[in-house]
Parts: C-alpha cells; structure tokens; sequence
C-alpha cells in the first residue's frame, strides 16, 4: 500500500494522528490546507485519505472529490466535530469510506483505516461473487425443501381446497399463500391478508364478517367484512393459531358453510371464497391442550404446507443474497457488491430469523458496508446486529452516529425508513438525532 494522506489544519492534532499512524506501520504524509492537500493528489494517487472536514476556504468535501477523482478507489476518512446533517449528507453521496466524530479514540480511527485497507485488497484474494439471471420473484431456491414445496403449490394452487402453512417466523409464508392465489383461477380476484394476531378478539368478528351501522359504539356506518370484500377470491389468515378460542366456533361454521353474517343483522349471504391459513405454532400440540378446536383443526388442515426453515435449505442463500442485493442497489442507486468470503459466512450461519434476517441483513449491508463491498468483517458485525432479540440499545450501541447518517442520507432522510433499518423504533431515533444535536 502506498502512503496515506492526512489533512488536519489543527497542528497538535495532525502530529498525534500522524505519530500514531505512523507508530502502527503505515507511511503517512500530512498537511494542514486544502490548497497542500488538492496539490498532493494533483500529484499522485493515494489509497487511503483521512481529512477533517471543516478546514479554511474549502472543505474536506473538495478533498474527497479530488481523491475519489485521483483514484476512484480512494477509501476518504471525514473527521468533523461540528457536523451536519446536509454535510454528512453530500459527503455519503461523493462516495466517502467513513464519517468520524471528533473526539474519538485513536483506536477506533485505527480500526476505521485497518477496514478501509482491507477493502482495497486485491480483487483476486477475495473476489466477487456473482449469479447471472436471478429470478425475478423472491420466492427462490434449488434446495429439495423448496423444490418438495414448489411441485406441492401446482398441484394444490388449481383446486378450492383450504390451506393450512406452517413454518417458523420469517420462512415466507404470507409469499407462499400469495404464489397460491396467483397460480389459482381466483389469480385475478382479489387477495386480502388479515394479521389476526394484530387485532383484538373483539374485532376480529366485525373485521372478518362486518358490521351494521350501530352495532357497537363507533360504528357510524355499515362496514363490509374481510371475507365478504374477498368474494371470488382469497382470504390469507395468518397466524391462526391466535384466535381466541371462543371465536373458534364462528370461524368453523363460515367454512363450513361459506356464509356471512355482519354484526348487528339478522341476514346471511352467501360468499364464495378461497381460505389460506398460516401459523408458527404447533397446532396440533394446541389441540391436545384443549387451546384449539379439534374440528377446526380438520377443517383447516385439508392440505398442510410446511416450509422448510433457512438453514435446511442447502444453497439458497447465495442466491437469496444476490436477489436482495440487487433488489436494494436499485432502490438506493448503489454498486454494493458480495465477496466470496461474505457469502461464505453467510452460508455458514443458521439463520434463526430466516429468510426475513437475512432480507433485513442484506438491506443493512448495501447501504452500510464500508467501501460497498459486503465482505466476511462485513457480514459477521451485520449479523450479530441483526439477530433476533431486543435490539433497541444494541443496534444503536453497534451502529453509532456515523452509521444513522448514513442510513438517513441513503434514504434521503426518511426516518421512518431508516429507523426500520436500523432495528429501532422511530422515537428512539429522534432521540439519538437530540443527541447528536442533527434532530
């Protein structure tokens, strides 16, 4: 590796970075103006940059355009410590490898460059891993789990029959039951899912089969049920298992006889259609403890669907990776890329999220790996920030000021989107964004 240039126009700071960096094996020249800087990269390209961002008439901005000019591969370390938002901002869309606070540790400056070096190695030590003709639809896999549940899907996806899909949180169900309704003669009527976990026993009944104006306070108005908007097509009821017990009886008497009663009225009609249930439960468990009804269980159970959970299936998440990954650098308008060494570690790891983890991961990744390329560092510090648990505190310890700037400028400062990102709820953001003094 060649030198490494740093601009820092404060000199007690410019001789501590430099004797450290220095002391640490890396061969550095240091300036203390834009003026000696752009002349230095007018002169010779450098592989690693770290500049401050505020120094006299121009600004580590300009810097990181000429060094990115220079040499496209240029890793451009900004230090600042009164930056702002729209700054960050510019400096994330010009291309910089990192965005550093001051005052920070040496150590965490060090590790910052030791990242940007590793992303410069040579291509051939670590290459990129590619898949030419990716499918177009998520719903992908050649492991035998998949291919056992693709040829199930055309052989029921024709007929009328109730479905019942079962499989761990994040396996894709809600995907399968729409591949279902797709590939059914109900494809072009219309599909309505219904997260029965989210609504309350007490709403459940007017959600599902309507209510009359005044049939209980608050209903100003006569509301069409779910299965009644859903004539001729299909209704998705995930989570089934968390029906209260006492609507149970209700639901078995609507597929049973396919009629529709709305709160408040004494008429029935007729409706016809098709009824796709799904749960990470053990249902038939349920029914031995008298939590489920056993004739409802039948009744729901006329073909079961069992997806297979991610780390079963041998393969796919190479190829899962890569959709996602294209999937993101079109929305982003980013050139992120996988590496060997990445999708090794990923094809490693047992995914206790499923496919949902490693959606949100590679979502992650695009925006955050540094130099866009998603190598095995890359992916062992996004997983350990994405697996499932209370993540509010340690998604934000992992992440620090520079990575929700990067996310706010990757998604143009939509917050609710990068608070999702991110792992944390909204608010919990705005008050970071207080602390960080960019709210």
């Amino acid at each position: 590796m060649g030198s490494l240039l740093l601009v820092e126009d404060d000199g007690a700071l410019r001789g501590t970075l430099s004797t450290f960096l220095e002391l640490e094996g890396y061969q550095v020249e240091a300036v203390g103006t834009t003026d000696e800087a752009l002349a230095r990269l007018g002169a010779q390209p450098y592989p690693i940059v770290v500049s401050d961002i505020y120094l006299d008439r121009r600004t580590g901005i300009d810097v990181l355009n000429a060094a990115r000019t220079s040499n496209p591969a240029c890793a451009v370390i900004l230090m600042t410590g009164r930056g702002s938002m729209e700054t960050v901002m510019q400096a994330t869309r010009s291309g910089a490898f990192e965005y550093i606070a001051k005052p920070f540790e040496l150590v965490h400056l060090l590790e910052i460059v030791k990242r940007a070096e590793a992303s410069l190695q040579p291509a051939g030590e670590d290459e990129d891993s590619e898949i030419d003709d990716l499918p177009e639809t998520e719903m992908i896999g050649s492991s035998q789990g998949m291919v056992d549940l693709y040829k199930l899907v055309s052989k029921v996806a024709p007929t009328g029959a109730t479905i019942l899909i079962e499989g761990e949180t994040g396996t894709g169900k809600e995907l399968v039951a729409r591949m279902i309704h797709n590939n059914s003669p109900r494809a072009d009527q219309p599909y309505l899912p219904v997260d029965c976990a989210s609504i309350t026993p007490s709403l459940l009944e007017s959600e599902l089969f309507g209510a009359m104006k005044g049939a209980y306070t608050g209903a100003d108005r006569d509301r069409v049920g779910v299965f009644e908007a859903a004539n001729k097509g299909t209704v998705f009821l995930d989570e089934i298992g968390e029906i209260d017990h006492g609507f149970q009886l209700r639901l078995l008497r609507f597929l049973q006889e396919r009629q529709v009663k709305p709160l408040g009225s004494s008429k029935t009609h007729q409706v016809d259609v098709r009824v796709i249930c799904a749960t990470n439960k053990d249902i038939a468990q349920m029914v031995e403890e008298e939590k489920f009804r056993e004739d409802l269980w039948f009744r729901i159970n006329t073909v079961r669907v069992q997806l297979p959970p991610l780390r079963e299936r041998a393969g796919d998440v190479t190829l899962l990776a890569h959709y996602y990954l294209k999937k993101y650098n079109e929305r982003y308008n980013l050139q992120a890329r996988l590496t060997d060494s990445g999708i090794k570690e990923m094809e490693s790891y047992t995914w206790p999220g499923n496919v949902r983890q490693l959606q949100h991961m590679m979502e992650r990744l695009t925006i955050l790996a540094p130099g866009a390329r998603i190598d095995e560092t890359a992916v062992r510090a996004a997983i350990e920030a994405t697996e499932p648990r209370d993540i509010s505190s340690e998604t934000l310890a992992d992440t620090e000021a520079e990575q929700i700037r990067r996310v706010l400028a990757a998604t143009n400062g939509n917050k609710s989107r990068a608070a999702r990102i991110l792992g944390i709820e909204r608010k919990t953001l705005y008050r970071k964004l207080e602390k960080m003094g960019l709210a």
